[in-house]
């Protein structure tokens, strides 16, 4: 007979390693989507602040002031970034509350960059280049905390991310 018995030692031991192996593949899932959501949090970060970049630089070559260019990108890099995060970084429905949220944390960004280059710079002593990598890596931080609380209010409604 190939198989064991109802009540057999080895069928036991068969189901005993088919469960760790089971136990082992989800934690490895588990892993692997924790690793996911910063990873591509980057990706879309990377993607907003080329987005950012483009959009300054090509209306500068059109002589449109830095301010105006400014609110340009704010709201055309707030709609993209949103869009990524909430497909591709979170895997959550879109809605108006967390987009309006999303866009809350995001225009925080000018004030507490100026913030932190005012402390490190005028109060601080330091050069900005050491200070504006700090403040970018700072806001990096301050971005990812503040995506994840508009988009993801509840740590358990995120979906699996595909």
């Amino acid at each position: 007979q190939d198989h064991a018995s109802l009540g057999d030692e080895g069928q036991r031991m068969r189901l005993r390693h088919a469960l760790a192996a089971e136990i082992r593949a989800a934690a490895m899932r588990t892993a692997t989507q924790a690793l996911k959501r910063p990873f591509r949090f980057v990706l879309v970060g990377l993607a907003c602040a080329v987005l950012h970049n483009v959009i300054m630089i090509g209306l500068d070559r059109w002589n449109v002031h830095y301010a105006l260019s400014s609110m340009v990108s704010f709201v055309v890099v707030v709609l993209f970034g949103y869009a990524l995060h909430v497909r591709f970084t979170y895997g959550v429905a879109p809605g108006l509350a967390s987009f309006w949220r999303y866009g809350v944390g995001m225009a925080a960004n000018y004030p507490m960059t100026l913030a932190l280059l005012f402390v490190m710079c005028d109060l601080a002593g330091w050069p900005v280049a050491i200070a504006a990598p700090v403040a970018t890596v700072a806001m990096f931080a301050w971005n990812y905390v503040a995506s994840r609380w508009a988009i993801v209010r509840n740590p358990s409604s995120a979906s699996g991310l595909q």
